[in-house]
């Protein structure tokens, strides 16, 4: 199944913003049930047979974000804008993104990279860009979908609501 990311809107049936109970049923609906996992934890996140997982994060009963975890089986993909960010390397993901919109590194940890315009941040524990054999730190570990306002420091989150937005 093909899982394409809409920043800032969702993930398939997955809507920023969406009531926690909306969510919940959203993330139910995205199970195999022919291959239940026992890991998974309603409300929280679930596990597809190809190991993909989704995660879903809410605060005063709204979702605000969603996470997937690389999957270990390609029956699974996810794609920004045709782009596979699990199955190309890191670097080339971020330079791939890049040519819709700014991608930064995160300078305080280097396996991290935001594309703050678009709420969109990718994820891998270590950066390995020379060791393709090194597969954690070669490619990314999980990418994040969230809210306008998400990765706003406190003061940023004051103007923000003294702005209305």
């Amino acid at each position: 199944m093909d899982f394409d990311l809409a920043p800032p809107t969702g993930v398939g049936p997955l809507r920023i913003g969406m009531t926690r109970h909306a969510a919940n049923t959203a993330l139910d609906a995205l199970r195999d049930l022919a291959a239940l996992s026992e890991s998974d934890q309603p409300g929280q996140h679930v596990f597809r047979p190809s190991g993909l997982m989704i995660s879903i994060h809410c605060m005063r009963d709204r979702l605000e974000a969603i996470e997937l975890a690389r999957p270990s089986a390609q029956t699974d993909r996810v794609l920004f804008q045709g782009v596979d960010v699990f199955a190309l390397f890191a670097r080339e993901v971020v330079r791939r993104v890049g040519e819709y919109t700014s991608v930064e590194a995160d300078p305080d940890d280097a396996g991290s990279f935001i594309a703050q315009d678009l709420l969109l941040s990718f994820w891998r524990p270590f950066a390995a860009d020379d060791e393709p054999a090194e597969e954690q730190g070669y490619y990314f570990s999980s990418v994040l979908v969230a809210q306008p306002g998400y990765y706003d420091t406190p003061a940023q989150a004051a103007e923000r609501l003294l702005q209305g937005t």
